[in-house]
Order: C-alpha cells, then sequence, then structure tokens
C-alpha cells in the first residue's frame, strides 16, 4: 500500500511538472474513465460522437470507435511498455478510433483562413487498465499508431453520410491536411476520493499524453451519482446499474496535430499556426449509464472551450452501446 501511494504520488508529480510546463485537453473519444467501466472479463463497445446532438456541424464533426477487452490481450507484447500499480487488478484491451475534423463552411471549395482544416484521422489503439481496490487508485496507458490525412478516410466518411441523409455535401476536403503517421503515447491516472456507499463518489485524475497527433496534459474531477458501478469492488454486485456523471477538465495545450498537422514537416495547404493555438482549454462531459448484467448503454454530451483564437466554443454528443458476459 505504502508503495502504491508512492507510484500515486510520482504519477501525480509528473502530470503536474508536464501541465506546468508544456502541454491540453481531454481525448475526443474517452473509454478508459472509471464510471465508463464494464463488468466482466471481456466486453465489446461501440462509441459513436456527432456534433449533430448538440445542433451544429462543425470543428469536431463525428468520431467513432470499435472497442474489445479480453484477458487473451493481456500476452499482447505492447502491454510492456505500460505503466502497472503494485498489487493490481489488470485488463488489457485494443480499440480501433476515427476522427473527422472540418471547418464551419465545409461546403465550399475555397480555404477558410480563420477556422480549423478539414482532418481524418485513423489508428489502432492497444491499452492496459491496472486498478489497485485497497488504495482506490486507477492507471490506464495506452498506445495509439495510425495515420492522419487522406489515408484516414475522413472526405468519404462524411461525405456518404451527408449523402445519405441528403446533408449538405462537404466540397472542401481537398485542402485537408496530409498524410503522416500518427504515434502517440499517453498514461491516466484517477485516484477516488469520496464514495457514499454504491450511489455517489468523486475522483481527482490527471492525463498527459506525448506524440505528434497530441502532446497534451489535463487535470480535473469527476462524480456519479446513482446506482453506481464500483470499479474496485470485485466481489458481486448489483446486476443494473443506472447513474449520470459529470467529468470537467482544464488543461494545457502543447501540440494538436489536427490543427497543425505534422510535428516535423507539413505540406499541407491549411494549418494552423501555434501562435493561434489557444493553450488553455476546459472541457465538461456529462451523460447517463445503464447498465445491465451483459448490456452496457450511455448517452453523453461534451463542451469545449476554443481551440484557436478565432473560433468559438464546440459542442458535440454521442452514444455508447457495450455488449458482455456473452463468451
Amino acid at each position: 500500500m505504502i508503495r502504491n501511494r508512492y507510484i500515486g504520488m510520482r504519477i501525480i508529480l509528473v502530470l503536474s511538472l508536464l501541465f506546468i510546463c508544456t502541454i491540453s485537453h481531454g481525448q475526443k473519444i474517452d473509454n478508459l474513465a472509471s464510471f465508463r467501466e464494464i463488468s466482466g472479463e471481456v466486453y465489446f463497445r461501440i462509441n459513436y460522437d456527432n456534433d449533430l446532438f448538440a445542433q451544429q456541424d462543425k470543428n469536431y464533426t463525428q468520431g467513432y470507435s470499435l472497442e474489445f477487452v479480453s484477458p487473451i490481450l493481456s500476452r499482447n507484447p505492447i502491454n510492456k511498455l505500460f505503466f502497472n500499480l503494485r498489487n493490481d487488478d489488470r485488463r488489457a484491451g485494443i480499440v480501433f478510433e476515427h476522427l473527422g475534423f472540418t471547418p464551419d463552411k465545409y461546403d465550399e471549395v475555397e480555404i477558410q483562413e480563420d477556422d480549423r482544416p478539414f482532418a481524418g484521422a485513423a489508428y489502432l489503439k492497444s491499452f492496459s487498465i491496472s486498478t489497485n481496490q485497497e488504495s482506490k487508485q486507477r492507471l490506464a496507458s495506452h498506445l495509439s499508431i495510425g495515420i492522419i490525412g487522406p489515408a484516414g478516410l475522413g472526405k468519404e466518411i462524411q461525405t456518404s453520410i451527408h449523402e445519405a441523409t441528403n446533408g449538405r455535401v462537404p466540397r472542401g476536403w481537398d485542402n485537408q491536411i496530409q498524410d503522416h503517421p500518427i504515434i502517440n503515447y499517453g498514461i491516466d491516472y484517477e485516484k477516488e476520493m469520496l464514495r457514499v456507499s454504491d450511489y455517489f463518489n468523486i475522483a481527482a485524475n490527471g492525463s498527459a499524453m506525448v506524440g505528434n497527433m497530441y502532446t497534451k496534459a489535463s487535470v480535473g474531477f469527476n462524480s456519479s451519482l446513482g446506482l453506481l458501478h464500483n470499479p474496485y469492488k470485485n466481489d458481486q454486485q448489483k446486476k443494473f446499474k443506472i447513474y449520470t456523471y459529470l467529468h470537467t477538465t482544464v488543461s494545457l495545450v502543447g501540440y494538436d496535430g489536427t490543427l497543425q498537422g505534422d510535428l516535423f514537416s507539413d505540406n499541407s495547404v491549411h494549418v494552423i499556426s501555434a501562435n493561434e493555438i489557444s493553450r488553455i482549454v476546459g472541457q465538461v462531459n456529462y451523460g447517463i449509464i445503464l447498465q445491465t448484467e451483459y448490456i452496457y448503454l450511455e448517452y453523453y454530451r461534451s463542451h469545449i472551450t476554443k481551440e484557436i483564437a478565432s473560433l468559438g466554443p464546440a459542442s458535440w454528443g454521442g452514444i455508447r452501446l457495450g455488449i458482455t458476459g456473452l463468451i
């Protein structure tokens, strides 16, 4: 227990130094928070984001992920790169994620100089979640490898959706950020501060990512209210759970490849310069989660302060559907 506390203090110190010295806001798709944990050793979950849930169609326009967790993946050699708590319960998974970003006037061919560039990213993310029940700490590590640019198929996916729904046809994707690989490493730390039975809890959290897509760090809090899942208990819990959550973060931005292009060299016709990036970003996420023995359902909304100086705040929403206990 003393060692776990030492590890926790060391992680908080590292994250604090990163926050002070360099680095951003939370991930667009975050499946690793404790309030999203699914009971069961094996599960599959689908996530879908779209700004239409917030009556918008710009900025972070949509994203989806396909997530799989299983004890089989504990043998993934990439796990050797990850941090773990001592005397922990551990689970490993893999997720495919796709993100799409557009300016407001995405149906115009011309470059929108005062708006964000078009960008599509696709990547595979391996992750490990380490939980210590006694100290109520949780540490998630993840490595993402993929591509951003035309090969990310942002144009094709958004165009097909808009054509199927009779929406405005996107015409500016020829101005998108050009192809380059994605390599990103991240850690997320959480410490439960207060729990009232399985009806209410508050946790502090921090995260950091380093790579050529995102270099960033954030600190914040999350709280849940309702019939809760307890990630720090292995004994039999209620099979039916329903609860709301609120997750807030304050962040410092170092680099955002969806705005600035490749970290080392970029031949894109439109990127955002470093002096236009908003370095301090706030984000609020809230939603409702229902879990049964076999099903996970979630509806959520997210609001973020402006990411570049010439833009205002942005919002999006989404749904998650998970299946467990069937294998």
